[in-house]
């Protein structure tokens, strides 16, 4: 090697050049290669430790401790012995020499450097490692430099990555415990000393018009008059120094409270001074320092300031977080909320400076003003409520002390002061949870439910009503008119309808828990909207070109626009809240419902006779959608009482149905003018879906006699009408289908009216199907590129109705399903005789195999046994391997879906019970195994292996006996069941299948087919089979443990180890005696010592948790051992 200084200039240019803008990709590896190479030189430590204390260039100071860090992460082992000494010697004095003047990042990296080292050799060779750094915190000096050391140590000690034995992880867990009532006491001492020596400045602060803060609240929340005069000081002015020391400190404490158990060492001290630092966060003055366009040191002043707040939140919220609290720590936790709803009081309080919501503003806005800081006094807030609400109000609220009701008027109060959207919607999420607590508590003390609700009734009201005002136009226009409602996000819905969601849950939720209060609240605002909407009839004047709407003023404009956006989501609010009204409370709500309904059907008649969705309007592309929207939601409201509607019709149906019937007939009045192509898509769907529930979910008897549905019946099978758009015309296909074949409610089976009914969907169906039925005929004809076209295009208009049709009647009475498959006899027929002309297709092939899956799932019983053989052996002659290749691999996904829908059609009839099917099986594991299994093996797409392998476990677990013969009389006679094995080939390979699956990265199917193995063990005992026992399961077992060596697949870790574990419980000695031995000898990369430490270390448990446990230290320490072997220099002897 070149002489040092030659080296360090060498060094400096390459690293100059490196960086250079101009220096090309080339040349930059060839620079890598020459420094990765000049690190792995044996003593290049030498020449780093001479760059560090001798140049002032960041590069080389960089790449000097990335060779340390090698050197001590990856060669630690192989490093002699007098080299380490000397490393462990010069390494902090450096630091000591050099670190007021290193860059901050150099620096962290050297105290990180020098912290490995203590991972890998305190306490042994390294005994006065965490001395040093308690003595670095102890002198003033260097009381940061000790701080970063600290907080260094406990992120790579405590939960270090896995290149440690778990034996040496355990080990720095124990002695890091046994340090931290010593650190946290040096920690307290820090923080509180800094404090106090501040506090005197400031004893007698100036009279300030926030200085009558305490009041009753706070002595309640405190419970001592004290503590309240504590918390009242003023906030001390820090200089810098020790405004840095103190963000320091509170950065460890954050991170150590991570990872140590709630327990006495934190005291009640330390608790307090914390809390005195969260109150940086609540001070708007220290907001002010950021804005101080100075020098950059009171920038700086301003950043350090802010982050106080935010951190000691940060170490408050990491102590909320931990759910197991032992009992002496409980007294600690009710302090600490006393304390921090101090800070909640006041951050809501009212004075002559500020509004709540400026103050809230002015905290949250931190963000902008400390760059480095990610987060907001307000963020970190919302979260310590959001822990207290869902992980401790069940232990605190029963503490007499603690006044829960003036804490939820703060929240109140803190909600809706909120500066942003997001900041409200986490809020609510606040109050959701605590809902959801009340409604569980109710639930299970019902004896209480009374004196629960009157606790909490006034507090609930408030809570309603606000959020109602806040989703509506007149109370909160300027906020909601900033929600975007065009952009769709993860959830495919839009930023309004987000915000109007969550609040509509929080509305739902008051209303289970309130029902009479929430409904007079609701029913009112709703009302005075309707009024508005329901008085727009006067104003349509008759223009040239239709109707107008004669409101022209811009102020009039904007005024209906607000009220009929208002409506909208009221009317979305009334629908929510269905539910609430039926079952057992039925009766008791009965009058409120029934006005809701009339109110409804009303408005809806109403829209649909004046025609409001095609009207003219001043501002059409403001007017025109608030219109159709308000249509389209009151349909959609009407549609949400379908089934109290149902509920109606079963009580009064003997009785006097008039009401009801009025009710039924208005509504269809509505639905039907609708019903047309001309109508905007929006509104023609809302009235399909109701036509669709009146006639699914309500059934009543007399709607096939209804002028109105009679009407929509001739539009539909009328074909020279206009045909509907898809989606409307198979809603209401659906519909008209339904209304003839669901058992009417309430009648005996000899009124049904059977024969009629039949008759009339007979010929429903044979007109959907005219145009269908008739291309059979020219089927096998070569048909012209446009004719094709044209023929595809009915058979897709005419299946998507078929489909629908079978599957909304496939759980139906068996008489439904019977009239059902006899009106589509014929359709069927035709589709299978079609099939083959179009196998080429995969268009077609996909959509005529959704409706062959569906017909079987929903009418195989119908379709009889040698039809169902007919379809099932025509498609088996079709899927050659050559036309199966062809869909995989040349169709793209469109070949792929057939496939794999041919698949789903098998495993509906290997699942079908009795010996109907059972000749079928053969054939089907042949074309698995022999046809489809090649193709897809080596095809690392994911693609059809799903179906495939569900296919297969199908077989396995409805067919058992197709592969094992065990009578229950010969395992009575025996004892033990006489295993006979039958079709041991086919087995083997569906095994050997699932096996090889294990292999290949796809981290979907290896939890789905381990998930299918467990299954058939735990219902068929395969582990414990002979030929599983014999000649698989250990091969199982060592592909699994490889896995988890590997780590490819480590989010299955827990499934994995479970697995491991069910296979080797077969067979525990086997294990222990020969396969652990053996896949230790298999294992390359360890020595035979690191094997029999291996061996020796996972202990004979025969428990499932210390089996786990077994199994991932075996899999760590192996790791471990091969990281350690791979970076020892060649050549070097290992004792």
């Amino acid at each position: 090697m070149a002489s040092e200084e030659a080296s360090l200039r060498a060094l400096e240019s390459l690293m100059t050049e490196f960086f250079h803008n101009c220096t090309t990709n080339e040349r930059k590896r060839e620079i890598e290669e020459l420094l990765n190479n000049f690190a792995q030189q044996i003593g290049a430590w030498r020449f780093c430790l001479y760059f560090l204390s001798s140049t002032r260039n960041d590069y080389v100071m960089m790449y000097s401790l990335t060779v340390f860090e090698n050197l001590i992460n990856k060669m630690w082992l192989g490093v002699p012995s007098q080299d380490k000494m000397e490393i462990r010697s010069c390494l902090p004095k450096l630091l000591l020499a050099h670190h007021k003047t290193l860059p901050y990042f150099i620096r962290n990296k050297l105290c990180k450097v020098i912290v490995d080292i203590g991972r890998q050799d305190w306490p042994m060779f390294y005994h006065d490692f965490f001395t040093n750094i308690l003595q670095l915190i102890q002198s003033p000096v260097t009381t940061p430099l000790g701080l970063i050391m600290l907080k260094t140590t406990s992120e790579e000690l405590a939960c270090p990555r896995e290149d440690l034995s778990v034996a040496r992880k355990e080990e720095l867990r124990k002695l890091l415990l046994d340090q931290v009532q010593t650190v946290l006491g040096l920690l307290t001492g820090i923080l509180e000393s800094i404090w106090d020596k501040h506090s005197v400045t400031a004893a007698t602060p100036p009279p300030s018009p926030t200085s009558g803060e305490s009041g009753d609240l706070l002595s309640s929340l405190l419970q001592s008059p004290n503590a309240a005069k504590l918390l009242n000081q003023p906030i001390p002015i820090l200089d810098t120094e020790s405004e840095y020391i103190c963000s320091l400190a509170l950065e460890c404490l954050a991170h150590l409270f991570s990872w140590i158990p709630l327990s006495t060492s934190i005291t009640p001290s330390l608790l307090t001074t914390i809390f005195h630092f969260a109150r940086f966060g609540c001070d708007t003055r220290v907001r002010k320092m950021c804005s101080v366009n100075g020098s950059s040191q009171n920038s700086v002043l301003g950043q350090e300031r802010g982050r106080l707040g935010v951190l000691a939140m940060s170490c408050i919220n990491e102590l909320m977080s931990k759910n197991c609290v032992p009992m002496e720590f409980e007294e600690y936790l009710l302090r600490m909320f006393q304390q921090t709803f101090y800070l909640l009081q006041k951050i809501t309080k009212e004075n002559n400076a500020h509004t709540v919501k400026s103050r809230l503003e002015e905290l949250d806005e931190r963000v902008l003003c400390w760059g480095r800081q990610a987060e907001s006094y307000i963020e970190k807030f919302t979260d310590f409520l959001r822990l207290f609400v869902s992980v401790h109000l069940r232990r605190i609220e029963s503490y007499s002390q603690f006044p829960v009701v003036e804490f939820l008027a703060l929240l109140f109060k803190y909600t809706f002061h909120q500066p942003t959207h997001e900041g409200y919607f986490s809020c609510l999420d606040i109050w959701t949870l605590f809902l959801d607590y009340l409604t569980s508590k109710i639930k299970s003390r019902l004896a209480d439910k009374e004196a629960v609700l009157n606790r909490y009734e006034d507090a609930l009201v408030l809570l309603l009503t606000e959020v109602l005002n806040r989703i509506q136009f007149r109370y909160n226009q300027a906020q909601l008119e900033e929600l975007d409602d065009e952009t769709l996000d993860d959830d495919q819905q839009t930023e309004w309808q987000r915000y109007l969601r969550q609040s509509l849950e929080v509305v739902a939720k008051v209303m289970e828990l309130l029902p009479t209060h929430a409904f007079s609240t609701l029913f009112p605002v709703l009302q005075d909207n309707l009024e508005v909407y329901l008085g727009l009839q006067q104003f349509v004047v008759t223009s040239g070109t239709g109707h107008r709407l004669n409101i022209t003023a811009e102020n009039d404009c904007r005024r209906l626009h607000c009220s009929l956006r208002d409506l909208s989501s009221l009317l979305q609010a009334v629908g929510r809240l269905a539910e609430y009204f039926i079952g057992d409370v039925f009766a008791a709500r009965f009058n409120d419902a029934l006005t809701v309904v009339e109110r409804l059907v009303k408005v809806t008649l109403y829209g649909s006779q004046i025609k409001l969705y095609n009207i003219e309007t001043a501002v059409p592309s403001v007017l025109k959608p608030d219109l159709i929207d308000v249509h389209a939601q009151s349909l959609a409201a009407l549609q949400a009482y379908a089934h109290w509607l149902a509920q109606f019709y079963s009580e009064v149906h003997r009785q006097n149905p008039e009401q009801f019937i009025s009710l039924v007939s208005t509504a269809l009045e509505a639905i039907t003018p609708l019903i047309s192509s001309k109508v905007q898509e929006k509104l023609l769907l809302s009235a399909c879906h109701l036509l669709v529930s009146l006639a699914t979910t309500v059934r009543p008897v007399f709607l096939i006699s209804i002028p109105a549905v009679q009407k929509v019946f001739n539009r539909i099978t009328d074909t020279s009408a206009q045909r509907l758009p898809d989606k409307a015309q198979v809603l209401v296909c659906r519909a008209l289908s339904n209304v003839l074949l669901l058992p009417w409610p309430n009648l005996p089976e000899s009124e049904q009216q059977w024969a009629v009914r039949s008759t009339n969907h007979a010929s429903l169906i044979s007109a959907l199907t005219r145009e269908y039925r008739q291309l059979k005929s020219n089927a096998i004809l070569p048909q012209r590129k446009v004719q094709l076209e044209d023929t595809k295009v009915i058979i897709h208009q005419t299946l998507s109705v078929l489909e629908d049709i079978v599957e909304s009647i496939s759980g139906e009475s068996t008489k439904s399903r019977q009239i059902c498959y006899q009106s589509l006899q014929e359709s069927v027929q035709v589709s299978l005789a079609l099939f083959p002309a179009f196998i080429h297709q995969s268009d077609v092939t996909d959509e005529m195999l959704s409706f062959f899956l569906t017909l079987f799932q929903g009418l195989r019983v119908q379709m009889g046994v040698p039809f169902t053989e007919q379809i099932i052996q025509t498609f088996l002659n079709m899927f050659t391997r050559e036309q199966l290749a062809e869909s995989i691999l040349h169709e793209g996904s469109t070949g792929c879906r057939v496939v794999e829908k041919f698949l789903k059609i098998l495993q509906v009839v290997v699942q079908e019970p009795g010996q109907v099917f059972k000749p079928f099986l053969p054939s089907v594991i042949s074309l698995c195994m022999e046809q489809v299994y090649p193709i897809i093996a080596e095809r690392s797409s994911p693609d059809v292996k799903a179906e495939l392998f569900e296919l297969l476990f199908r077989v396995l677990h409805h067919n058992w006996r197709y592969f094992f013969k065990s009578s229950v009389l010969a395992s009575v006679q025996r004892g033990v069941a006489e295993e006979q094995m039958e079709n041991e080939a086919q087995f083997s390979a569906i095994m050997q299948a699932f096996g090889q699956s294990f292999l290949q990265p796809d981290i979907h199917l290896f939890k789905q087919n381990l998930f299918y193995l467990e299954t058939l063990n735990t219902k068929q005992k395969l582990y414990h089979k002979k030929i599983f026992r014999t000649t698989m399961l250990f091969q199982f077992v060592n592909v699994l443990l490889q896995v988890l060596v590997h780590k490819s697949h480590d989010l299955l870790q827990e499934e994995i180890g479970i697995a491991t574990y069910n296979m080797a419980s077969v067979d525990f000695d086997g294990f222990y005696s020969a396969f652990l031995p053996e896949f230790l000898a298999s294992c390359d990369g360890v020595d035979s010592n690191q094997k029999n430490v291996l061996g020796r270390n996972f202990k004979m448990d025969r428990d499932l948790p210390s089996f786990t446990q077994n199994v991932h230290r075996l899999v760590n320490d192996l790791r471990y051992y091969r990281l350690c072997n791979d970076s020892l220099p060649p050549g070097t002897v290992k004792l």
